[in-house]
């Protein structure tokens, strides 16, 4: 059930009824306060107990507790989970399950992504439901099927449910801290690129489209992301659309049961930085702000094939430029200093490493398909200096420096997410026709001219 009278409720109803996992959806001025109403028509008298930092405890965990204390609702202690910095680690996982193991409560997790994603794994692994009350437009998880957190050292998606519940409150959300929905703006626009990627891979036959999954994310994804100056001045209906998107992002995730519909190459940049722990000014720069980085590497590396012939490929030469298990696990251990990072790549790698013959075949096909493929990526990403502008408009970075990402890095950092994930991505199309270079040195002339 969702409450409110606005245009985007047929979309978000209609989402919402398909959905797999989540039976509630809340949109609107005040909504926290109702919390307690929200809880108990999926709950009746369970317990709750909320899971909050300092930070949203303060923006919302009160008035939620006072909520569920108000309609008499059962309430077991609230957790306040503390790090320097918090962040979705598995040892905080741990934290939420055994709270929760003293207690049969439902956990309400007020917060965005950090606290959604803790509250979602460790819920699921004591099998219980949960629900959400959102802080801010940040990224896309609160619908989305699926946990982002890194364990031994390796940043993971696990499989498990969505909330049941989300109550996203325009008024806490339009008053999160500077960067909050910028990085969410950055997380919704990376669709952008993502969606090219799952272009290329239905083109090759490696992963085909679902159509009905594509359209939740893609059919409006250009009308959510149309106000980005809104969205940095915290304009209410701004902020309604970006959360409009977000969400229906997260649904797409929950009916695919993977990342896929929201997750391309930009994804893999923003987990090679979280396995690497980067810091910048003493912080981690969000998630969205790392995606948005990563997503103009993207852009970059799509405008640069885009201009060359493949059509006409040189197949064999292609062929003969491809690596062998052997030459790629040198490659891997010259660009991996962290073990547990080297060894998540080597598998991934090797997951994805065709034959020969098998990478001839593929890309027979991509000459065959490319003339009529690549009017639909240029018509799918737009140009590097729009997408730059969006994002700059909303308030994200965009120069990889802001989040403390050298241009020597950034460099490096496309051959290393390449070995990151088997899901197929512009850096494998760009590695199967030997233009990885060239490619890559796209990304850092657009870097370098854009300063």
């Amino acid at each position: 059930m969702t409450q409110s009278t606005h245009p985007d409720d047929t979309l978000l109803n209609a989402a919402l009824a398909a959905a797999r996992d989540t039976k509630c959806l809340r949109v609107g001025h005040g909504v926290r306060h109702g919390t307690a109403a929200v809880f108990a028509s999926l709950y009746g008298s369970a317990p709750a107990m909320i899971v909050a930092d300092e930070n949203t405890f303060a923006a919302a965990g009160r008035d939620v507790h006072d909520s569920l204390r108000a309609a008499g609702q059962p309430c077991a202690p609230t957790l306040i989970l503390r790090g320097a910095p918090l962040y979705a680690e598995y040892s905080f996982v741990d934290q939420v399950r055994d709270a929760l193991a003293t207690t049969d409560a439902v956990p309400v997790a007020v917060g965005a992504g950090t606290i959604g994603d803790l509250t979602k794994l460790a819920s699921h692994q004591t099998g219980r439901p949960y629900m959400t009350v959102a802080t801010a437009a940040s990224m896309d998880g609160y619908t989305a099927f699926g946990a982002s957190i890194t364990f031994q050292g390796s940043k993971q998606t696990f499989q498990c449910p969505a909330a049941q519940a989300v109550v996203a409150d325009l008024d806490v959300i339009c008053a999160a801290p500077d960067g909050l929905n910028a990085s969410g703006y950055a997380d919704l626009v990376a669709k952008i690129p993502a969606g090219a990627d799952w272009l290329v891979a239905d083109a090759l036959g490696v992963e085909m489209i679902d159509q009905p999954v594509w359209d939740t994310v893609q059919q409006r994804l250009r009308q959510w992301c149309a106000d980005p100056d809104g969205v940095r001045l915290r304009n209410p209906e701004s902020i309604r659309g970006l959360i409009t998107g977000l969400m229906m992002t997260g649904f797409a995730m929950q009916a695919a049961c993977a990342s896929r519909p929201a997750s391309g190459a930009e994804h893999q940049f923003s987990h090679l930085w979280d396995m690497e722990h980067h810091t910048h000014n003493g912080a981690a720069p969000s998630h969205g702000f790392k995606v948005g980085i990563g997503s103009l590497a993207s852009v970059a590396m799509y405008e640069a094939l885009l201009e060359m012939p493949l059509a006409s490929l040189d197949v064999r030469a292609a062929v003969a430029a491809w690596p062998d298990a052997s030459a790629l696990e040198s490659e891997i251990a010259s660009l991996f200093t962290i073990k547990e990072l080297a060894a998540k790549s080597r598998e991934e790698s090797l997951a994805k490493l065709l034959s020969r013959d098998e990478l001839s075949q593929q890309l027979a096909l991509l000459k065959d398909v490319w003339p009529a493929l690549a009017p639909r990526l240029r018509s799918q990403l737009g140009r590097y200096s729009e997408f730059r502008a969006m994002l700059a408009a909303a308030g994200a970075p965009t120069d990889s420096r802001q989040i403390g990402i050298s241009t020597e890095r950034l460099a490096l950092s496309c051959r290393q997410a390449y070995h990151l994930r088997r899901r197929f991505t512009v850096l494998d199309l760009a590695r199967r026709t030997a233009n990885f270079d060239a490619a890559v040195a796209n990304v850092v002339a657009l870097a370098t001219a854009a300063s």
